[in-house]
């Protein structure tokens, strides 16, 4: 007899009907999916120019990154990005559309950015989280200090549909 004090998801093998190793009971059978992490965030934008954050926290502190961060339970992806932005630099939005979605397999992320602009650009400020906010241009953005390759690609698609008033969401850019 199984000893009961041991028990729960414990063993890694692929259930009978699946194709991947999972975390299981063998008591029981019950199955501990494991599935990729959610990121919202937003392109948040006035008069041009990019709000950014530069990281108080790991990783990647002191790089400069876009209001974002995970999904809680029984938010909504936009209610996330919103209270991201107001965590992260003390900023309120609008959000526009999802300006894209990037997959980051190797991490377990789901990356959801929105384009947004920036209410008050008087409000924004160091949190916790940021210990430096700023509005950029284009120009002025401080590229080698960027903190995750998704920022790039949000960036780049803001650029691309800047001005627009519809645009198609991206994805993860694909490796030439």
């Amino acid at each position: 007899m199984a000893d009961p004090s041991v028990s729960g998801p414990r063993v890694r093998t692929v259930p009978a009907g699946d194709t991947r190793v999972r975390l299981t009971c063998p008591e029981c059978g019950f199955v501990a999916y494991e599935n990729p992490k959610v990121v919202v965030g937003s392109v948040a934008v006035h008069d041009g120019r990019v709000l950014l954050c530069r990281r108080a926290i790991m990783p990647r502190a002191g790089c400069w990154t876009l209001p974002a961060g995970f999904l809680e339970l029984g938010e909504t992806a936009e209610e996330g990005a919103l209270r991201e932005a107001m965590e992260e630099a003390g900023a309120r939005l609008v959000l526009e559309g999802i300006l894209g979605v990037y997959s980051i397999a190797h991490i377990g992320q789901v990356q959801v950015i929105f384009r947004a602009r920036l209410l008050n650009p008087l409000s924004i400020g160091p949190t916790e989280e940021s210990s430096e906010v700023g509005l950029f241009g284009w120009e002025e953005i401080p590229w080698d200090y960027i903190a995750f390759p998704s920022v790039r690609w949000a960036l780049g698609h803001w650029r691309e549909s800047a001005g627009a008033a519809s645009w198609p969401a991206r994805g993860t850019p694909r490796p030439a």
